[in-house]
């Protein structure tokens, strides 16, 4: 099957020809669909993920259609199927909690096992998988398997975003895109940051009511100023120190930060404005994944037409065209996301 393959870091993916994976015991083997193309991927393709190493085939926001099933496996062949970029064991006390995004003993392919940047992918752990709903395209839904699903969990259950209420959002790549429809379907007030004037008036297009430019002083006051007083939850989506900061100083009192960006490599470390959190009594909550439980609460939104997350989508690329994905999020990004839905060329 044809793959693109990391060899070296910061360096164009190699198109290969690997062999099919095996199948899992537990586990199935999709036929990818479509899979989007994802910061996270980028941290691994800078060599600043600490799990990514050479030889490693990225993609882990995926859906797929099964060709193969194991033994154990709960689907069948023909099943078209979502996967969370998270797979839980399902037996560990996180799982049995209802908290399988923190599950110990997690499988994660694209950051450790070959992921899906491939004509076929192997998914252990497949009761984590639900079914691709017959009115969502895959293009659409292989955001769901992560930058979707971690916005929906964020929000609902780390921030307990409230209608009416103020939310900020640091960042409108995919992950604060996501949160900016979901947040507008929830019935909040949202105000959006970034550092791209074509990113601002894009999401305020999709229904962001406030709009700041990082590049134009200080957003933190800003914030305060056009919300009265400050944010309800903010969403940290970038996970840079700056925008770290400003996320929790713009909070009004008993506010909510939810750090949603990946602090990894050289800002897994960051100096916090703890004063503005004890000050605030701010809560401070991370957060990483979706609980598979909770999809059907997401896609009832999207397939009754309640929210639609199409425009997160702007461009569909070729497998080839995936390095320069990557590189581009380099510098500042355009509006909207990619997706692979061409696995041969």
């Amino acid at each position: 099957m044809r793959a693109a393959v990391l060899r070296d870091y910061n360096a164009p993916l190699s198109i290969e020809d690997v062999p099919e994976p095996a199948c899992p015991n537990d586990g199935v083997v999709l036929k990818v669909m479509a899979c989007g193309v994802c910061r996270s991927d980028w941290h691994g393709w800078t060599g600043e993920h600490p799990r990514v190493k050479p030889g490693q085939i990225g993609g882990h926001e995926y859906c797929g259609e099964v060709v193969e099933v194991g033994p154990q496996a709960t689907h069948k062949v023909g099943d078209k199927l979502i996967a969370p970029f998270i797979l839980a064991c399902g037996t560990c006390p996180s799982c049995q909690e209802g908290h399988q995004n923190t599950c110990p003993n997690q499988r994660l392919p694209g950051f450790v096992e070959p992921g899906a940047f491939a004509e076929y992918v192997a998914v252990p752990f497949d009761h984590n998988l639900t079914h691709l709903p017959e009115n969502l395209s895959p293009t659409v839904a292989a955001g769901l398997g992560c930058r979707v699903t971690t916005a929906w969990h964020a929000l609902t259950g780390r921030a307990a975003l409230q209608p009416g209420e103020w939310l900020a959002i640091h960042g409108t790549g995919g992950i604060g895109l996501s949160a900016l429809l979901l947040g507008v379907a929830m019935g909040a007030r949202v105000v959006v940051v970034d550092v791209v004037e074509e990113k601002l008036i894009h999401a305020k297009g999709l229904g962001a009511e406030a709009s700041v430019n990082a590049m134009d002083g200080d957003v933190a006051a800003r914030i305060k100023d056009i919300t009265d007083g400050g944010a309800h939850v903010s969403i940290e989506a970038l996970g840079l120190p700056a925008t770290t900061n400003a996320s929790i100083e713009c909070l009004r009192p008993l506010g909510r930060h939810v750090q949603v960006g990946m602090p990894v490599g050289h800002t897994a470390t960051m100096d916090i404005n703890m004063s503005a959190v004890y000050l605030g009594n701010l809560a401070l909550y991370g957060t990483r994944g979706m609980p598979p439980w909770k999809y059907p609460s997401l896609l009832a939104l999207i397939t009754t037409g309640r929210i639609d997350m199409s425009p997160l989508i702007a461009r569909e690329i070729a497998l080839s065209g995936v390095s320069d994905e990557l590189a581009a999020f380099n510098g500042p990004t355009p509006p909207g996301v990619a997706v692979i839905t061409d696995f041969l060329s």
